[in-house]
């Protein structure tokens, strides 16, 4: 404001809530994006800790399945 005998211009509700809808207008498009891209990485790590899992599980059953054959003399 420059001096008090100018008149004084007063933001409204109206404009702050347009301002802000501009503003995050654009942001919710990255977001879904974003949303998309994040949930199909999620399921490729989800298999990818599975595929792990099981490679794990099944050399650990294949450790302890050793056979031993005693014979006496």
């Amino acid at each position: 404001m420059t001096n008090s005998d100018s008149a004084q211009t007063f933001i409204t509700r109206d404009q702050i809530r347009n301002k802000f809808a501009e503003l995050t207008g654009g942001s919710e498009k990255i977001t879904g994006q974003a949303q998309t891209s994040l949930l199909s990485g999620g399921a490729v790590l989800l298999m990818i800790l599975m595929g792990l899992a099981y490679w794990l599980g099944r050399r650990k059953g294949r450790a302890g399945r050793t056979v031993v054959e005693v014979r006496r003399v």
